[in-house]
C-alpha cells in the first residue's frame, strides 16, 4: 500500500507497524530493556542492553530463531568471564561478536579476550525509536550507540540503525564502527545469525555461494559433503564450523540462505564482501542444542591472531550494511537457487 491507501485503512498506524519499548521482569531477563517491532509479516525484539541485537525473529507467527538452554537473559556477572561465559550465550536471532575478538576465550600476549568478545553484552545509549513514512513506505527505525572502551585502552563505538518497512520480510542493519582512540585497534566482527525450531528441522539445506571452504576441527572435516543438509537431533553430537570465501556479484553483493522445503521458507542473509569478506557456517545437530548459524565476518578462525586481522586507524570508521530476510514460496526459493547457481558459475 502507498501512504494514502494505508491511512485510509488504518485508524492508528500501530495496526500496521508498531515500535514499543519494553522491560522484562522475570528470571534471567529481569530488567532487560528491549524494543518490540512488528511490521506485518515480521515480529522481532531488539535488546537495548545488548547492542540492539534481535532476541527473536518470527515470520507470520512462526519462530525462526534459536534460544539456548539458559534462555532469554539480560546482562550477568559471568557474561564475559572466561569459560563461564558459555552460560550467557542465549543465541537469539543474532548476537554481535567483537570487536577485539570473535571466538572462544583466549590469552594473546598476556591479554585475556572473552568468549565472542564484549560487544554482545554492551548496552546502547542514545536509544531512539520511531515509526514513520519514508516516501510511500511506512518504516520502523530503531537506533543507538554502544561503546567498548577501557581506561588506557580501546575506545570503539558502534552506531547501529535497524529498520524495516510495512509488509517487508526483511530487517536492515547499518553499523558504523569508529575507533575513537588515538592508537590503531584490531577490528574483528562476526554477526552470529541463528536459526532454530520449528523453522529448523531435518532436511533443511544451505545455499552458500563460495569460492573456498575451510573447516575448523576434525569433527567438521568428517562431515564435509554432508554439512549442507541438517539431520535429526543427535544426542551429544559435536558442533561443526566452516569458513567460506563467498562468491559475489560484480558489485560485491552476495547472500547465504537456509531453506526449509517442507515449509516453503528460506532464511536469508545479504551483505557486501567489500565490507564483510567472509562467512562462517555453524552447525549444532546436538539434541537440546539444535541450531545452525550463518555468520558474516571479517575474521578467520584465528581472529585477532591472524595476519589478515583488519586494523582500524585512529578516528577511522568502518561501515557494514546487511539484511536478514525471509523468502516464501516456490518462486522465491527458485530465485535464490538461480542466484546461487549464477554465483557458483
Amino acid at each position: 500500500m502507498n501512504k494514502e491507501q494505508l491511512l485510509k485503512y488504518c485508524g492508528s498506524l500501530d495496526q500496521a507497524v508498531s515500535v514499543r519499548p519494553v522491560t522484562y521482569a522475570d528470571g534471567r531477563a529481569n530488567g532487560l530493556r528491549a524494543v518490540q517491532v512488528k511490521n506485518g509479516p515480521l515480529e522481532y525484539t531488539l535488546m537495548a542492553d545488548k547492542c540492539l541485537d534481535p532476541a527473536e525473529l518470527r515470520y507470520k507467527g512462526l519462530n525462526m530463531s534459536f534460544l539456548s538452554k539458559p534462555g532469554l537473559q539480560g546482562r550477568n556477572p559471568y557474561d564475559t568471564h572466561g569459560g563461564e561465559a558459555i552460560r550467557s550465550i542465549m543465541g537469539g536471532a543474532m548476537f554481535t561478536c567483537g570487536f577485539e575478538n570473535i571466538h572462544g576465550p583466549r590469552t594473546v600476549d598476556g591479554e585475556e579476550y572473552p568468549m565472542h568478545g564484549r560487544m554482545r553484552t554492551t548496552p546502547v545509549e542514545k536509544l531512539s525509536m520511531d515509526a514513520r513514512f519514508e516516501g510511500e513506505d511506512y518504516a520502523a527505525v530503531v537506533s543507538g550507540e554502544a561503546r567498548e572502551a577501557a581506561l588506557f585502552g580501546q575506545n570503539m563505538v558502534l552506531r547501529r540503525t535497524v529498520s524495516s518497512s510495512y509488509g517487508e520480510s526483511a530487517i536492515r542493519f547499518r553499523d558504523e564502527i569508529e575507533n575513537q582512540a588515538f592508537r590503531p585497534e584490531a577490528l574483528c566482527f562476526l554477526y552470529h545469525i541463528n536459526a532454530g525450531y520449528p523453522f529448523l528441522e531435518a532436511g533443511c539445506r544451505f545455499l552458500i555461494p563460495h569460492t573456498k571452504c575451510e573447516y575448523r576441527t576434525e569433527e567438521s572435516a568428517a562431515m564435509l559433503g554432508k554439512h549442507l543438509v541438517t539431520t535429526e537431533p543427535i544426542d551429544n553430537a559435536p558442533e561443526q564450523v566452516y569458513l567460506y570465501t563467498p562468491a559475489a556479484h560484480s558489485d560485491g553483493s552476495t547472500f547465504a540462505a537456509l531453506v526449509n522445503d517442507r515449509l516453503g521458507l528460506a532464511l536469508c542473509v545479504r551483505w557486501n564482501v567489500n565490507q564483510i569478506p567472509y562467512l562462517t557456517q555453524w552447525r549444532s545437530m546436538a539434541s537440546g542444542d539444535y541450531a545452525v548459524a550463518l555468520e558474516p565476518t571479517n575474521a578467520d578462525f584465528d581472529s585477532r591472531e591472524s595476519a589478515n586481522t583488519e586494523i582500524l586507524q585512529p578516528l577511522q570508521t568502518h561501515v557494514n550494511e546487511f539484511s536478514i530476510c525471509v523468502a516464501e514460496g516456490p518462486e522465491a526459493i527458485a530465485a535464490l537457487e538461480a542466484e546461487y547457481a549464477a554465483l557458483m558459475g
